[in-house]
């Protein structure tokens, strides 16, 4: 019998992993534009993190957090998000004390027990920013104009962007009284999960994919409508700065987010394109997270980017697999072993070059050579060993040119090609 991937968690093979090293590639250029540096934390942290920051009624900490004992019988989560994290490797290595701003992304896989779909998967990967130590709001729509970038830069377009506020702590805790009060009394026409829920999250009723949840709280009060002064303040200048930028924005007022450290801003970027699983990024500020973890009292915001949702959008095969440079073809043994350090002497210089190692015949040899998709080929046999020059084939166009084998990492480079 034989050994199969965890459900839900994939492999990313050769032919596919090339569109991941784009999407990755282009992320550090935008990120680093915009003065960001990379950080990257282990993929295991302390239970404790995870119920402190996301909130221990949220759905990922009660259903859907790998959480296990290790032998000192400490209780260990594979990280389920990446900002809390982030913010524990802030706090430990007082990164505060370097710098008042901290702009830092991060990129690898996250894990949550769901049930795997198109778009969610139990081990799922996100590309994720954050910026600690600014409450401006220019910083705001700063962080949605790099996601914005981004998009530009990939070639996705089929996006929109959604943007909300969720008050803060001055004026968020009345209003939920007021929408627990609603919920209250629609109870019945919720559904059970709701109904569970609607005294400790009654946010995430609003935010509830079931058709009966969203026709009973289709008028339910808005946290857009109960701002404090400060916070409607922060929120239109928010969206003035994106306005000056030119960066198109909604107004969601549903949008909730599934996680409890959000404060005043917080966005999606959603698609018609991955059916139910619409998000492709998400975020927002965090201005009480880091003081709750033990840090200093300072505010932040971010993002995080689902990986696999962009791989869906973009198609595995919108990043062709670079073959070789150079593929040799070789007549013989003496040939394969001469072909065996001509090989050795590109690569060393850089140049991507592969050979036969199983004495094919020469047509399979240039067989092969055309599915690596190998931008040239050069035939190596007898004659070419006594005169030490060979032909350069261009496989695109069949042309050659005579190159002098003892030079020949030289002679790939002066031709630029």
């Amino acid at each position: 019998m034989s050994i199969t991937a965890i459900k839900g968690m994939n492999d990313i093979l050769p032919g596919e992993v090339e569109t991941w090293q784009f999407l990755e590639t282009k992320a550090r250029e935008v990120f680093g534009c915009f003065g960001f540096s990379e950080i990257r934390t282990p993929a295991v942290e302390k239970t404790e993190l995870f119920c402190r920051s996301i909130g221990e009624t949220t759905d990922i900490v009660e259903k859907e957090m790998y959480t296990f004992a290790d032998k000192s019988d400490n209780s260990l989560t594979l990280r389920p998000e990446g900002t809390a994290p982030v913010m524990r490797a802030y706090i430990q290595n007082k990164l505060h004390a370097l710098d008042p701003v901290s702009k830092l992304y991060y990129m690898g896989p996250m894990f949550r027990y769901e049930r795997p779909q198109k778009g969610r998967y139990r081990q799922f990967h996100q590309i994720g920013a954050e910026v600690i130590g600014v409450e401006e709001p220019k910083i705001d729509a700063q962080v949605l104009a790099m996601l914005h970038r981004y998009f530009c830069q990939i070639g996705i377009d089929a996006v929109s962007l959604q943007v909300n506020s969720l008050g803060c702590p001055e004026c968020r805790p009345a209003y939920r009284q007021q929408l627990i009060a609603y919920l209250d009394e629609r109870l019945a026409s919720l559904c059970a999960e709701c109904q569970r829920r609607y005294q400790t999250n009654p946010l995430r009723a609003l935010d509830c994919k079931v058709e009966g949840c969203r026709q009973a709280t289709s008028d339910a009060p808005a946290m857009i409508d109960h701002l404090c002064a400060a916070c409607d303040e922060h929120f239109g200048q928010v969206k003035t700065h994106l306005q000056a930028l030119q960066i198109p924005f909604e107004i969601n007022a549903r949008m909730v987010r599934g996680l409890d450290y959000y404060v005043r801003t917080t966005f999606e970027l959603v698609t018609d394109q991955l059916g139910a699983q619409n998000a492709v990024a998400a975020g927002g500020r965090y201005d009480g997270l880091v003081e709750s973890l033990g840090g200093p009292a300072l505010p932040g915001i971010g993002f995080a980017i689902g990986v696999e949702r962009l791989v869906l959008m973009l198609g595995t095969d919108s990043v062709s697999p670079q073959g070789p440079d150079l593929f040799v073809a070789a007549l013989g043994d003496a040939a394969s072993d001469q072909a065996f350090v001509l090989m050795s002497q590109l690569q060393n210089s850089g140049i991507r070059a592969e050979m036969d190692y199983q004495g094919k015949s020469l047509k399979a040899q240039m067989r092969r050579a055309n599915k690596l998709r190998a931008r040239f080929a050069l035939i190596l046999g007898e004659d070419e060993l006594q005169s030490g020059r060979a032909q350069l084939k261009n496989m695109a166009d069949s042309s050659q040119q005579e190159v002098v084998l003892e030079t020949l990492a030289a002679e790939f480079a002066r031709l630029q090609i």
